[in-house]
């Protein structure tokens, strides 16, 4: 069973950037569908990108309120997969959290906190 370390949330000001990182360990790290999702304050969790190995092809998907300011990638070499953040809005400050999912397996990170401030 893989179990996630979440780490690189901090106090950020819009117009800033910051890198989360999720590092796994266990087997298989390649085969894993791996993606962040974020909870805001009185808010249900919601997906942010994934990234998933097809054919040996990586694929990544991202929601409408991050495209083009947040992407996701994956290093198999370190287990790590990372979420790259462009910050422009207080809205994206959450709670932000790693997920692995294989089949019927899934695994979160114990997530880490993204405070967006002037």
């Amino acid at each position: 069973q893989v179990q996630l370390v979440d780490s690189g949330g901090d106090l950020v000001q819009p117009g800033g950037s910051l890198r989360l990182s999720c590092v796994a360990s266990g087997n298989d790290f390649s085969r894993y569908v791996m993606s962040w999702h974020r909870q805001a304050p009185g808010k249900e969790r919601s997906l942010v990108a994934s990234i998933g190995n097809i054919d040996s092809i990586e694929l990544t998907n991202s929601a409408d309120s991050v495209k083009g300011r947040f992407s996701i990638s994956r290093d198999v070499a370190k287990k790590t997969v990372y979420l790259h953040m462009n910050i422009r809005k207080p809205e994206d400050t959450a709670v932000y959290y790693c997920k692995a999912r294989k089949g019927v397996l899934e695994a979160w990170g114990q997530g880490t906190q993204v405070i967006v401030s002037s």
